[in-house]
C-alpha cells in the first residue's frame, strides 16, 4: 500500500468489516445476545454475520511514545465471509430476533422458520395459508405474532397456535410488541391497535392517522409509538390517552424512524439532514418547538436513522451511500463512510458498540467503534 492510499483510508475503512451480497439489504436485526447480525436481502436470502473479531479496533490502535498521536493500522486479513441461507421467499424475508443467536423468519408458504447462527433453517409449528406480511416476537414472553394481511395468531414459544385476533379495520401492515413484551401494536388500515397480551387478549386502544402506517417503532418506556405512513411522513401517539399527531413536510418519503432514550427523542429520516424532536414537546398538534437541529444539512435525503441505545447520538444514512453519526440536538457529525450504495437500513447493537447497514447495491457492514470514540 502506498501513502497516497495511505492518507485516502476513510473511518469505514479502519472500522469496518464489509461484504458484497448479489441482490440489496433490505431490513436487518441483531440477535437476541448480541452475538449476530442478520441481513434480510431482495433475493429472499438472509446472510448472517458473526459480531466477533479477531481484529477488533482496539487492537490496532497505538499511540505514539512521543507525541501522544493515537492512530488506527488497517486489517491485516479480510473478514470472515457471511453465511448465507437458502432462498425463503419472494422478496427480503420478514425476520425477528428469538431466543440467544437465532432468528425467526417468515417463509413464501406461510411457514415461520427457525434460523441459526450457523444458517441452518428449521419449522416451527406456525404455518398461515397465505403468505406472511408482518411477524414480530417477544422474547420475554416467548410469544410470536404473524399476520397474512387478513388474520393476526399469537403462538407461544413451546408450540401451537394460542390466539386469533379479532379483526379490527383493514388489512394488516406490520406488527410491532412493545419492549416488555405485554402489548401488540397491529397497523391495520389507517389505524394502530393496541392489544393488551395480560391474561385473555384484549384491543385497549385503537389509533387512528390520516394515512396508513406501515411500521411501528414503541419507545423503550412504551409510552410513545411512531410509525413512518405509507404517503410520507410520520405519525405518532402516547398511549396513555390515545391523543396523536401527523408530521408531513418532508421532501421524500420517511423510510425509518427510531427512538433516543438518552436524548428523550425522537428522529426520522425522510429530510435532507437529521430530523429530531425533544419529547419534552412532542411534535401533537402541530406543536414545532422540540425540533432538535441535528447534524448538517445538504442535498442528499436521509434514508435511514438509528438512535444509539446509550448514548445521545444517531446514526443516519444517505441515498448517497454515506453514514454518519450526531449528537442529537448539535450540528457536529461525524463522517463515517463517504459514498457507495443508498443505505436503506440502520441498527446499533444492544451495548452500542457496533453499527450494522445495508445497501440498495448488496453491501453489508458491521461498523465497530473503539469505547475511546464516543466519549
Amino acid at each position: 500500500m502506498n501513502q497516497q492510499n495511505i492518507r485516502n483510508l476513510t473511518l469505514f475503512d479502519l472500522l469496518a468489516r464489509s461484504w458484497a451480497l448479489p441482490s440489496a439489504v433490505e431490513t436487518l436485526q441483531f440477535s437476541a445476545d448480541s452475538s449476530v447480525a442478520a441481513f434480510a436481502c431482495a433475493d429472499g436470502t438472509i446472510a448472517l454475520a458473526s459480531l466477533s473479531d479477531p481484529e477488533p479496533p482496539e487492537s490496532r490502535i497505538r499511540v505514539s511514545g512521543d507525541l501522544g498521536q493515537t492512530t488506527i493500522r488497517s486489517r491485516e486479513k479480510p473478514p470472515a465471509p457471511l453465511i448465507v441461507t437458502d432462498h425463503l421467499r419472494d422478496g427480503a424475508p420478514l425476520i425477528a430476533a428469538s431466543a440467544q443467536s437465532g432468528f425467526l423468519a417468515g417463509a413464501s408458504d406461510g411457514r415461520v422458520v427457525r434460523v441459526t447462527a450457523t444458517g441452518e433453517i428449521d419449522d416451527t409449528d406456525i404455518r398461515l395459508d397465505g403468505s406472511i406480511v408482518a411477524l414480530d416476537h417477544a422474547r420475554g414472553q416467548g410469544v410470536t405474532a404473524v399476520s397474512d394481511g387478513a388474520d393476526v395468531l399469537l403462538a407461544m414459544a413451546s408450540g401451537g397456535i394460542i390466539r386469533s385476533l379479532a379483526r379490527h379495520g383493514g388489512e394488516v401492515a406490520a406488527l410491532g410488541f412493545s419492549p416488555s413484551g405485554r402489548q401488540l401494536a397491529v397497523c391495520r388500515g389507517n389505524e394502530i391497535s393496541i392489544w393488551t397480551l395480560v391474561g385473555e387478549p384484549a384491543l385497549v386502544r385503537t389509533i387512528g392517522f390520516p394515512q396508513a402506517p406501515i411500521a411501528v417503532r414503541w419507545s423503550a418506556d412504551s409510552e410513545w409509538i411512531a410509525c413512518p405512513l405509507a404517503s410520507g411522513g410520520f405519525g405518532i401517539a402516547r398511549l396513555v390517552d390515545g391523543k396523536a399527531g401527523t408530521v408531513s413536510d418532508f421532501p421524500a418519503m420517511v423510510r425509518a424512524v427510531s427512538w433516543s432514550e438518552r436524548a428523550d427523542a425522537l428522529i426520522a429520516s425522510g429530510a435532507f439532514r437529521i430530523t429530531a424532536w425533544s419529547m419534552k414537546l412532542p411534535p401533537l398538534e402541530g406543536e414545532t418547538g422540540g425540533a432538535l437541529v441535528t447534524g448538517r444539512p445538504g442535498l442528499v435525503v436521509v434514508e435511514a436513522v438509528a438512535g444509539h441505545p446509550t448514548r445521545p447520538l444517531a446514526a443516519a444514512g444517505f441515498a448517497n451511500g454515506q453514514i454518519v453519526v450526531a449528537r442529537i440536538g448539535e450540528r457536529d457529525e461525524l463522517l463515517v463512510k463517504p459514498s457507495g450504495g443508498a443505505v436503506t437500513t440502520l441498527a446499533w447493537s444492544a451495548d452500542g458498540r457496533h453499527l450494522a447497514a445495508g445497501t440498495t447495491d448488496g453491501g453489508a457492514s458491521l461498523i465497530t467503534f473503539p469505547a475511546q470514540m464516543f466519549k
